[in-house]
Order: C-alpha cells, then structure tokens, then sequence
C-alpha cells in the first residue's frame, strides 16, 4: 500500500471523485453478465457463424465494448491524469460521456441481436461519438504528459488504433444498412479485427500493465528504453498488418506482423515477469492468476494468428482464435485487474486525514471471487469445447457458467460498495 499511496496519494488533486471511475467499472459489470446471456441466446449458432448479426455478435460486443472498452474509458480517464501528471478530466463531461456510451453500446447490441440494422447504426454512432470524445480528453492530456514516457508512448499508438476501429466499424455499419459507397468488406473486417483487440485495447492493456503490475506488486517500474521498445514493435506490427489488410503483399506482411507482434509480446511479458520477481509482494492471489492466464492466452492466440496466416485446414480455427484473444487474454486480464483496482481505489478515497486507512482486503468479498474465479475458468473450457465439437449444448452451458461468474462478480462489486457506503456513514 504505502508504494502504491506513493503513486495515487502524492497527486489528490488529480484523483477524479470515486462515483466517477466507479460508474464506468459497475457498467462494465453489468454488460458482463449480460453478454453471457446474450451468448445463451444465440449458443446454437455461435461456434458456426460468430461474425453474422444476431446474439452470439451481440454478446462479442457486449464483452468488447461493454466490458472491455468501458473498463478503458473509466481507467483511461483516472490513470492518465495521475501517469502524466496533468489535471483530472472534468467531472460533468465524464459523466455525460458515460450517459452516452452506455446507451450506445446496450442500443448497439440490441440492434445487432434482433437483429435491426438502423437500432445498430444509431448505437453505433454513439459509441463512436462518445470514444471521440474520450479520445479528445485523453490527447489533450497527453501533449502535456511530463513523465511515464513508455505509458504515454503506449496510449497515443492506442488512440491512433482507435481511429482506425471506429472508421472500420461505422463502414461496416453502413454495409450492414445497404450503403454501396461503403469499402469492401474483406479491408474493413480485417483492419477491425486487428486494431480493435490488438491496436485500442491491447496497447491499453499494455500500457497501463506499466503502472498496475509495479504498483501491486510494490516493485520498479520496468526501465522506459525497454518499454518504448516493446511499443515500437507492437506499432510496426500493426501498421503492417494495416497494409496487409489493403493487399499489399498481404502472406509476406502478415508473418512479419506475427513476428514483430512476438517480439513486442515477448519483451513486455520479461518486463512483467521481472517486476513480480522482484516485488516485495509476491502473493497476489487469484486475481494476478487471472492477469497471468491472460498474458498466456496473449502468446497463444498469436500462434493461432501464425495459423490463420499460413491458412492451416484446422476446422473453426477462427473462431479459437476469437476465444483466445477475447475471452482468455483481454476479458481475463481485464477481470483480473479490476479486482484490485476497485477495492484499492474505494481504500484510497475512504483514508484521509484523522482516519484510519481501509485496506482493500477489508471492503472485497473473497468467496464471490473464487466463485467467480471458477466459473469464468470452466466456461472458457466449455466454449473452447464447443468450438471443438461444433456442439450448441456445451456452448450453451459454457454460457450459463460464465453467467453465474459473473453474478458472482456483480455480488463482489457491490459489496465493495456497500461497504464503502458503511465506511463513510
């Protein structure tokens, strides 16, 4: 605690108001379990057609957007201010993005489950409308940034993804509404499927690994030149992906992309790995196991990537490959986090001058986790079965598994809550 207070308690005036990040992490709660029941809506088709409209891309965007990006928005906005040394956003604005953004993804996944493309292109405009906004914040607190240059360097290659997954994901709407001024298919589809896990929210997930896993850890942050070269691989590795996508000697590009992506891969896990060696603390519990299965499933679904790339007849290969980024690497990595970010945010805020401070292990609920830690290994077992098999049952029991995980933790969350509540009254 007392390295981790060292980075938030030495910058109050740049600590957002804890009702702020908590609405964007408890939206992300919500979607999660609501993407597992859209899952079980659309289990009979979902391991053969996981990219045509209906519930099984429903719950894929639920858990992107609703968990994923929304996890990012909240994260982004109280992080960055605190890593670059720069004022908070502004509180209103905060809140009526979050307004926004949570309408559009819950419309947007409507639309797409119905399905009823005009319901999907209004959610969709939202979203975009609402991340643009974000984006805007963020870049503004970057050209000021005066420290953490591998964070920073890190989240301007995210903004820069981010364009591109907006621009590929409004044309694919607009395919999706009959427009025939909208470009091909096969560029859109592809350049989205790259800089939306691997261009946003991975360089997050990368980025932000440079403040959280040092932090709990209570270890050195990894050494900048280190972390500004991870970021110049991964970059290379997305921009030519980006003109593999356009046709530009696409089989030659693509391995090299695969290639320059391991390497960057390779270089942030010794820099991660590094840090909880030499941390003074060393047991962090299931969550940091979830962060660490996520790191596997990262180094794994490039070597599903490598067989995309070299067209190996596996069946259903891309729909593994789906799983492995998404469910095993981002959702677990993400889930992982947040159970150490909420409760050691909710601490941060209840301790104060003339108190005594919360530890976070006193406001978490423990048995909701390992509840929740078992539900979400077992259903990314059962839906990496279901792929295998091309079976509706097991993927639909997959999906009631992963919905009683994330019950579980929903029940977590508001217990943090509720006795942050208990705490302050």
């Amino acid at each position: 605690m007392s390295a981790a207070g060292a980075f938030l308690g030495g910058a109050k005036s740049r600590l957002l108001p804890a009702s702020i990040p908590l609405r964007f992490f408890g939206a992300a709660v919500l979607f999660h379990l609501l993407a597992w029941l859209a899952l079980a809506a659309g289990a009979a088709v979902w391991a053969s057609a996981p990219a045509s409209l209906g519930w099984p891309l429903a719950a894929l965007h639920l858990v992107t957007l609703g968990v994923l990006g929304m996890t990012a928005l909240g994260a982004g906005a109280q992080l960055l201010p605190v890593a670059t040394r720069q004022p908070a956003p502004a509180q209103r604005l905060l809140g009526a993005l979050w307004w926004l953004y949570t309408a559009g993804v819950a419309v947007l996944a409507l639309g797409m489950g119905l399905p009823h493309p005009p319901l999907l292109a209004a959610g969709a405009a939202a979203v975009a409308l609402a991340f643009l906004a974000w984006a805007a914040l963020m870049a503004r607190n970057l050209r000021g940034a005066r420290g953490m240059p591998g964070v920073v360097a890190h989240v301007w290659t995210s903004l820069v993804a981010l364009a591109v997954v907006l621009a590929s994901a409004l044309s694919l709407a607009a395919m999706w509404l009959g427009w025939r001024q909208a470009p091909p298919r096969e560029i859109t589809l592809a350049l989205h499927l790259v800089f939306a896990p691997f261009g946003f929210m991975g360089m997050l997930a990368l980025g932000f690994s440079y403040i959280l896993v040092p932090m709990f850890a209570l270890s050195q942050a990894p050494r900048e030149r280190a972390q500004l070269t991870s970021c110049a691989l991964a970059l290379a590795g997305l921009v030519l992906a980006g003109l593999a996508a356009f046709g530009v000697v696409p089989a030659l590009l693509r391995l090299l992309a695969l290639a320059a992506g391991a390497a960057a891969v390779a270089l942030h896990l010794r820099l991660m790995l590094q840090a909880l060696r030499t941390g003074m603390r060393r047991e962090l519990g299931r969550s940091f196991t979830l962060v660490k299965i996520g790191w596997a499933g990262l180094a794994a679904s490039l070597l599903l990537a490598l067989g995309l790339a070299l067209d190996i007849p596996l069946p259903r290969l891309a729909s593994g490959f789906g799983l492995c980024v998404i469910g095993v690497w981002l959702l677990s990595f993400v889930l992982g986090m947040l159970q150490r970010i909420v409760p050691f945010l909710v601490a941060m805020h209840l301790g104060g001058a003339g108190r005594r401070a919360q530890t976070p292990s006193a406001l978490t609920r423990d048995d909701a986790l390992s509840v929740h830690f078992a539900c979400h290994l077992g259903a990314l077992a059962l839906l990496a079965a279901a792929i295998a098999l091309d079976n509706a049952w097991i993927a639909l029991a997959g999906a009631a598994v992963g919905a009683a995980g994330a019950l579980a933790f929903g029940f977590f969350f508001l217990t943090v809550l509720h006795r942050m509540r208990a705490k302050r009254a």
